[in-house]
């Protein structure tokens, strides 16, 4: 296992600039086999994290999108319903019937994997992305909290089916609701805000190295500027990346030189009409200025 200024690197190079705390963090779960639960607001890449870890271990990332309303069967399996109409079809006009028939189709040939159960099949150990838990309602996460103590999963017709790798497990919340004491027992965590000025510039530097040093200064400073507002939704990190490929689109050298094309680029930043209300063209210009 790699120390954490190894991962730190390993990480930069994927093209996520990871803080000391984080990186140990994530350093930790690796070395422990535990989940680690990132939190934070919408936006400061904590969903990146996860693919740079897959591509730092050469391995696939398998992503749960969690929703209201999510259950077992979208999570973790479902039988593949019309195959096995078919097969049952096929089996009468040939004459079978009984246990041979049924035992066939509840057989793995005719299971639908879905993220977790197919995190737990997998022969490489995957990392396994269980994105915006706190949308799952808590019915959902005890099923979860089954899963992630043994990795096993339990299948009626099946048996009990156990894991063939232990997927590296990131969780992430944007803190819409609490979740519950044992779930983040079973994890370790860490929490995820927007990023320093530095660190902001390094990200910047390395995800659009065209962008000159004294507009990339620009950018950074208008954009944390702007989450000092009173928004409904601040730019993130990936929103600042559109912004400066956007300025670099349109030829600028320097934020304040040309008000129109700022306008338009706040296409990239603000995304709610209360948002755009917010910041007027004379308040966008003032912030470029001071940027500037």
């Amino acid at each position: 296992m790699t120390d954490w200024k190894t991962l730190q690197s390993d990480l930069a190079e994927q093209g996520y600039v990871a803080g000391a705390e984080l990186a140990m963090a994530l350093h930790l779960s690796l070395a422990l086999g535990r989940p680690l639960l990132l939190e934070g607001a919408a936006g400061v890449g904590k969903t990146e994290i996860a693919h740079c870890l897959a591509a730092v271990k050469g391995t696939n990332l398998i992503r749960l999108q969690c929703y209201e309303g999510l259950d077992a069967a979208q999570a973790i399996y479902e039988w593949n319903y019309q195959r096995q109409l078919l097969a049952i079809r096929a089996a009468a006009e040939a004459g079978e019937t009984g246990r041979d028939v049924e035992k066939r189709i509840f057989s793995e040939e005719y299971l639908l994997q879905r993220p977790l159960l197919k995190a737990i099949r997998q022969p490489i150990a995957p990392v396994l992305l269980i994105d915006e838990i706190d949308r799952a309602d808590e019915e959902f996460e005890a099923y979860l909290l089954e899963i992630l103590s043994d990795f096993k999963i339990s299948i009626p017709e099946l048996g009990t089916l156990d894991a063939i790798s232990r997927p590296y497990v990131v969780l992430t919340s944007n803190g819409t609701r609490d979740l519950s004491d044992a779930l983040r027992r079973r994890c370790l965590f860490a929490h995820v805000d927007y990023p320093d000025r530095d660190t902001e510039l390094a990200i910047l530097a390395r995800r659009c190295p065209g962008v000159e040093r004294q507009l990339a200064g620009q950018i950074v400073s208008f954009v944390q500027s702007l989450r000092k507002e009173d928004l409904e939704k601040k730019p993130g990190v990936a929103e600042m990346l559109d912004f400066a490929m956007a300025l670099l689109g349109f030829g600028i050298n320097d934020l304040a030189s040309d008000p129109v094309v700022l306008q338009v680029a706040l296409a990239t930043l603000l995304k709610t009409r209360n948002d755009r209300a917010a910041i007027p063209t004379e308040m966008a210009q003032r912030l470029a200025g001071r940027a500037a």
